[in-house]
């Protein structure tokens, strides 16, 4: 039985939509005022929410905003109010609820629009796919405002960041919400299909996991959708695991590509850059996994979160998330301890010694990642399915990456 949250402060109103909607066949919870609604939303996820924009305690777009930089604006919300104007209702929207309704509400109407939103709950972001999913530093607070003051922007965007430290993440920020969102499956679409992806995602986001790691004949094809990108009205927002400026100055990226994409660039960055967001984080990873019942009640010692805030994390928030599930799932107790953590935790010697700094840069830098990625190779067993969820890249860019690097593979476990 699907669950409707109903957030009002005036009882006749209350009562009204649980008679309507349990007559429906709906499980009805009620909440009087926001206090109760978080309490509700932290015991369980409901289907959706019918939430009212004034309250006395805190007014629902408030609420709104707090759902939704924490990652729990994980079902469709719609918005009621007796005295909205369209600035509420577009604010509303664009900060993520599923629709408006003015009270009164017709019945039709009511049923229509629950009807609607429980069909396209499916569609809503996956848990952590929110800003809240990355911190509340100052620097992921200058993040959080940079990206909203583009979010209206038409133009094609660059996000770097180091791998998993969150480029998915901000891309969806910008992604204007119940319309098309297209990734393709693999680069070497952006070469042999670009209209076609156009055409996809027409009206609506086209996101390029990695740009800086696209071949010749990918970035002629980027340059061809770059140019019809406008007759689509399609919003083109590019990942980089590196600076393009790089790249660039390498010769191995389009000159004209790189004017295109240049002109606006945002940096994520690393989660050592905001490590006191680590025990957090660990929290909001651990309460998910509760919330979908794949794991009982976990809490972390003050010893286990200081292990973890303690840790360089060279794979970000994609690393973190992945040995905090392991440590949900392998745990003796209900707490997790420092030593549980020491267990999970990779070894942090070098596989290999650190590249010599009198090497040319492109040496240097080769030498790096080559000993990043068997240090992960080995660590997970040669999966690579397990290594480019872990390190972000696509599968088919990590095999080219390590191809190029003479990476050897030993077992190919997926």
């Amino acid at each position: 039985m699907q669950e409707i949250l109903v957030v009002d402060d005036e009882i006749g109103i209350r009562e009204l939509l649980s008679e309507i909607l349990s007559d429906e066949g709906y499980k009805i919870t009620l909440a009087q005022n926001a206090s109760e609604a978080r309490n509700s939303r932290n015991d369980a996820r409901p289907d959706m929410v019918l939430l009212d924009i004034w309250m006395p305690d805190t007014d629902g777009i408030t609420l709104l905003k707090e759902w939704a930089s924490n990652g729990q604006l994980t079902m469709p919300v719609v918005m009621m109010s007796g005295h909205g104007t369209i600035d509420t209702a577009v604010e509303a929207t664009r900060i993520g609820a599923f629709d408006f309704l003015e009270k009164p509400i017709a019945l039709q109407k009511l049923l229509t629009t629950v009807g609607r939103a429980l069909k396209h709950s499916a569609e809503q972001p996956k848990p952590g796919a929110s800003l809240g999913a990355l911190g509340r530093a100052p620097v992921i607070a200058d993040l959080k405002q940079r990206l909203e003051r583009i979010a209206n922007m038409r133009s094609p965007v660059v996000l770097v960041g180091e791998p998993g430290s969150g480029i998915e993440i901000c891309a969806r920020v910008l992604h204007a919400r119940n319309t098309p969102w297209v990734t393709p499956e693999t680069t070497a679409q952006l070469a042999s299909e670009p209209i076609e992806l156009l055409n996809k995602a027409r009206d609506g986001t086209l996101f390029v996991h990695d740009v800086a790691g696209l071949a010749r004949a990918e970035q002629k094809g980027m340059l061809l959708l770059l140019a019809k990108v406008a007759r689509y009205n399609t919003r083109v927002l590019c990942g980089a695991s590196r600076p393009l400026a790089d790249v660039a100055a390498e010769g191995v990226f389009e000159a004209q590509l790189y004017e295109l994409l240049s002109t606006m660039t945002i940096t994520i960055p690393s989660l050592r850059q905001h490590r006191d967001d680590i025990p957090e984080l660990a929290g909001l990873v651990l309460a998910r996994m509760v919330e979908a019942r794949e794991i009982a009640s976990r809490q972390f010692s003050t010893a286990a979160l200081n292990a973890l805030r303690n840790f360089d994390w060279p794979g970000n928030i994609t690393q973190l998330e992945s040995v905090v599930r392991t440590l949900a799932q392998t745990a003796q107790s209900e707490e997790i301890t420092a030593e549980d953590v020491a267990r999970a935790l990779p070894d942090p010697t070098p596989v290999q010694q650190a590249p010599a700094f009198d090497q040319p840069l492109r040496e240097a830098r080769d030498a790096f990642e080559r000993a990043y990625f068997e240090y992960h190779l080995g660590k997970e067993g040669g999966n690579i399915s397990r290594v480019a969820e872990i390190v972000g890249l696509e599968r088919t860019h990590l095999y080219r990456k390590l191809k190029q690097l003479g990476v050897k593979l030993t077992r190919r476990d997926e």
